[in-house]
Formats: C-alpha cells, sequence, structure tokens
C-alpha cells in the first residue's frame, strides 16, 4: 500500500545559522521513525527531493537539511561539469565540526516534530552526502547509516585533520556502504580499508559491492545510473531503515 504524504519547506535553526530543508511526512499524522537524507554536492535538487518522498512513503518523516547553507544558501542544481565544478567548489568550503553541528541540529528539529519517534534516527548520504554520513554516524541518536559511495572516507575529511575512517570505532549505530566497483574515485583499496575498519572496531556492518557500477549508480538523473544495482541497493536500505520500526 503507499502511502499518501505531504511536503514542505522548513527551517531548522542551529544557533545563528537557519538551515533550509525538505521535509516529507505521512499525511496520516501517525507516530514514525526519521530519516536523515544529505545530498550529493548538487545540493537539496529534484533528485534528493525524490528520494526523500521515496523513503516517507514507506512510512518515515524525511528530512533532507541543505549542507552548503553557510556557502550557497538555496544552491541546487544539475549534472553538467561546470555544475560538478561548482559543486565541488562548496564541498571544500565545508568543515567536519560545523557539519556534525548541522545534523545535530537537524537531529534536535525532528525530535520537536510530535509525529516523530524519538529514540533513534537513520541517515543516508550519497556522493559528498555518503562522506557525511559516515562522518556523523559518530553522533548519539544515529541508530542506522546508509552511505552510498562517499569519496575520500580513507584519505581526507572536510576542513582538514585526521581522515574521516579514523573516526570508525566512535561509530554508534549499524552501518551499510554501498560502492560501485568501476567507480574510479573510491579505488577498491579504499573499500577495503573501510571494511577492515568497520570489522577491526566489530562495528555492525554490511558493505555492498556492485560489479560494474559507476560513481553515481543510484541517481535516475545521472548517465552512470544503473538500475539493478539501485534496486537492489534500495532493497538493503530499506531492511536497514526498518530496524527503526521495531
Amino acid at each position: 500500500m503507499t502511502i499518501s504524504i505531504e511536503t514542505r519547506n522548513v527551517t531548522i535553526p542551529n544557533g545563528n545559522l537557519e538551515i533550509s530543508a525538505y521535509l516529507a511526512t505521512p499525511a496520516d499524522g501517525e507516530t514514525y521513525p526519521a530519516i536523515i537524507v544529505v545530498q550529493e554536492i548538487f545540493g537539496v535538487n529534484s533528485h534528493i527531493r525524490d528520494v526523500i518522498d521515496r523513503i516517507a512513503r514507506e512510512g518515515y518523516i524525511a528530512i533532507a537539511p541543505a549542507i552548503y547553507q553557510r556557502q550557497a544558501p538555496g544552491f541546487e542544481t544539475g549534472y553538467t561539469p561546470e555544475d560538478i565544478t561548482i559543486g565541488r567548489r562548496y564541498k571544500d568550503q565545508t568543515k567536519a565540526t560545523e557539519l556534525e553541528s548541522d545534523i545535530r541540529a537537524t537531529i534536535d528539529y525532528l525530535y520537536t516534530l510530535p509525529n516523530v519517534k524519538k529514540d533513534g534516527v537513520g541517515t543516508i548520504g550519497f556522493c559528498f552526502g555518503g562522506h557525511v554520513v559516515y562522518l556523523v554516524s559518530t553522533l548519539d541518536d544515529i541508530a542506522v547509516t546508509a552511505s552510498f559511495y562517499g569519496a575520500g572516507i580513507t584519505t581526507m575529511t572536510p576542513g582538514g585533520g585526521a581522515p574521516t575512517v579514523t573516526r570508525t570505532p566512535d561509530i554508534q549505530g549499524t552501518m551499510y556502504a554501498f560502492f560501485g566497483m568501476s567507480d574510479a574515485s573510491i579505488p577498491v583499496e579504499q573499500v577495503n580499508e573501510i571494511e577492515s575498519a568497520l570489522e577491526r572496531f566489530q562495528i555492525p556492518h554490511r558493505v555492498f559491492r556492485y560489479q560494474n557500477a559507476d560513481h553515481g549508480f543510484f541517481c535516475d538523473r545521472r548517465a552512470s545510473y544503473n538500475p539493478s544495482a539501485a534496486a537492489d541497493a534500495w532493497g538493503h536500505v530499506l531492511e536497514l531503515f526498518s530496524r527503526l520500526k521495531s
């Protein structure tokens, strides 16, 4: 059964910063778990809003905060080479501490909503968002994380410092990580390093490797879209998120 949803743009307070966000909720007013969706480098664009709507129709309250709020309020774009250039420019201006603060503020905002279950949230992120959700999986209240092709997890952290993979022992919940084996931006050695870290620190996890899938394989707006890999990954995401309903 398809759940009817309602969508709206909202504002998340974080000190002096007002973070724009897209929110989708089941329309019946019942209580549901919450999922935070973290954008690619292209902003909270039509693809991310579609992902939000899909998640809400599965019986979740889903929200996508604009993680470029400090750098480029209202930014959203497509997938041309020029779009990639500007998206990467904004990505390079982000800082881990600010990203953590913004996701913490998003959790706090969700917990003010009367129809949100308040015993843990999930996250899902794509591209740079896949890196961000790995980064913030150390926050209290994040129970499950779905990280899609997050480049740079083993080599850097936003704003500088030790690579994000070094935070693995502090992950609070379950991590599912999804990679395309044709993704030149994430060599197989890096995938192996991430999986090894998750195993070493006994983090509940699964790592999914898709042969002949490239970076962005989940996004049906991109030339790299891989329908079979995307469908398989979506099934695993729903299995992961279902743990929030128990």
